[in-house]
């Protein structure tokens, strides 16, 4: 999917890759299953709000992006369990 953006009084088509550059934030890809989750809370007799699974991705990302720093810091590639 392209856009078009107005930049330096000219249009320019942008890939959805490089809306960042254009200081357009992209929609992050879920890291949940949505139906799993929600089958889940289900199961334990509770309801799941509409941005529940929104909230879950984005804890992932967040605990991802910890242990990545971790596991550089301990100057690794490799993502474990520890680090997380």
């Amino acid at each position: 999917m392209c856009r078009l953006v107005r930049s330096c009084y000219r249009l320019v088509i942008v890939d959805r890759f490089d809306m960042e550059d254009f200081g357009m934030a992209k929609k992050k890809e879920s890291l949940v299953v949505a139906s799993k989750v929600k089958a889940y809370i289900k199961s334990k007799k509770m309801m799941t709000s509409s941005e529940a699974v929104g909230a879950i991705s984005d804890a992932v990302y967040d605990l991802l992006d910890k242990a990545i720093v971790r596991t550089k810091a301990n100057r690794r590639s490799t993502v474990r369990a520890q680090d997380l």
